[in-house]
């Protein structure tokens, strides 16, 4: 019987004790986790409803939504993808529900039946679940490992390293020590905070097709945006954010978003648009009819922002308030300054270095016997069930070869 040691309590960490677990029954699967409670992340996605993954089945198309990782984990995916994710779940009393983004969540739109889900799993297998047991250093000793940190003096046979996405260089520096290349850590998936916007006051708007820009770069977001009391948010905002999550870095979160309210609508497209609804509109005030899918509220913001009084009628609409109009509805410019991430839900861009690790078994090429699986490594997904997803698969292929490994 051997000893595996699985460091870091998180969906990664549980799903690949489970699977080491499963491919070799006999052995002793023990998590370790560093503070008093076990799937925080878990809990709070997605609102406390936990998106565990996406119906994107297609792998070529789902390696796409990943900025970091996408081709090491194309290859993965023939392991196990999203088709497998449902199954697993369902199969253990999760019913899952497909929404129309394509996003998948529990039957029960809660994270606790996920998060019940994998204790009682636990449980059933016989794996041992350590709190307050985190881990500072590894060292190889006649072909194990010894494991050390305050409270745990440990010596296993096989190791998978489930510790997330750390904010800072130092949270890796253990795993440096192995001979590993860590790719400096940078955040991913965080919104723009716009203090010096007037928009912030639309806090709570939100318009459902846009396409977002960084002035200067080809960086581009697409999907839902919300205006919040800080700035904006949405789909649109993170996704940008996680496709640009250096290039952002280093313009020291300083830069224009440049909104585009009605998504891929362009210039010549618009401009018959208003000259239809000149006509067809004629003697309604602007204000009043409004032929675009935006809120009255965001309406007449934009409409003062591109210097038209709202209470002119279409017909009196001149060639230069509507220039301005298409400008503004196109090309908004926005200034950010600074960024807002959550810390519960934090996503970082960088880690291990993915060509020191072997993808058909998630092993280290550096130091055999010990594994990966998660945002440890760098690989990081946009918004929408794909980071839960790429923690499901790296974790279920890591815990299989650990687990086969010792028999």
């Amino acid at each position: 019987m051997g000893k595996i040691a699985v460091i870091g309590g998180g969906a990664a960490g549980f799903f690949a004790a489970l699977s080491a677990k499963e491919a070799g029954k006999t052995h002793q699967v023990v998590i370790f986790e560093k503070s008093s409670k076990v799937l925080s992340k878990v809990k709070v996605s997605g609102g406390g409803r936990c998106n565990v993954t996406n119906a994107c089945a297609d792998i070529g198309e789902l390696s796409k939504h990943y900025p970091r990782g996408e081709r090491f984990l194309k290859k993965a995916f023939h392991e196990f993808n999203t088709t497998h994710t449902i199954q697993w779940f369902e199969e253990r009393g999760v019913p899952l529900k497909t929404y129309p983004d394509n996003c998948i969540f529990p039957v029960a739109n809660d994270s606790r039946v996920v998060i019940d889900c994998f204790l009682h799993e636990s449980t059933r297998l016989g794996v041992e679940i350590r709190y307050s047991s985190g881990i500072d250093t590894i060292q190889s000793v006649d072909g194990k490992f010894q494991l050390n940190g305050p409270n745990v003096d440990e010596v296993v046979d096989r190791v998978i390293v489930t510790i997330g996405g750390q904010p800072k260089l130092t949270g890796l520096n253990w795993l440096a020590n192995l001979g590993h290349t860590i790719i400096d850590p940078v955040p991913s998936l965080f919104t723009f905070n716009m203090p010096n916007e007037t928009i912030r006051e639309l806090m709570g708007t939100v318009v459902e097709e846009t396409t977002v820009k960084i002035e200067g770069t080809k960086l581009m977001g697409k999907g839902p945006l919300l205006i919040t009391h800080w700035g904006m948010s949405g789909p649109a905002i993170l996704q940008l954010s996680a496709w640009g999550a250096r290039i952002l870095k280093e313009k020291g979160y300083e830069y224009k978003a440049l909104v585009n309210w009605l998504d891929a609508c362009n210039p010549e497209e618009l401009a018959i648009l208003l000259t239809e609804t000149k006509g067809s509109q004629a003697e309604k005030k602007v204000y009043n009819a409004n032929p675009f899918p935006l809120s009255n509220r965001l309406w007449k913001y934009l409409l003062d922002r591109a210097g038209i009084n709202d209470s002119i009628k279409w017909k009196e609409l001149g060639p230069k308030q509507q220039n301005r109009l298409v400008n503004t509805l196109l090309n908004d410019s926005y200034e950010v300054i600074g960024k807002t991430t959550f810390k519960e839900e934090f996503v970082t861009a960088g880690g291990v270095d993915l060509a020191e690790i072997d993808h058909q078994s998630m092993e280290s090429k550096i130091r055999k016997g010990i594994y990966f699986a998660g945002e440890v490594m760098d690989i990081d997904g946009i918004t929408g069930g794909f980071n839960f997803q790429a923690a499901w698969t790296t974790g279920y292929i890591a815990g299989k070869n650990a687990g086969i490994s010792l028999d």
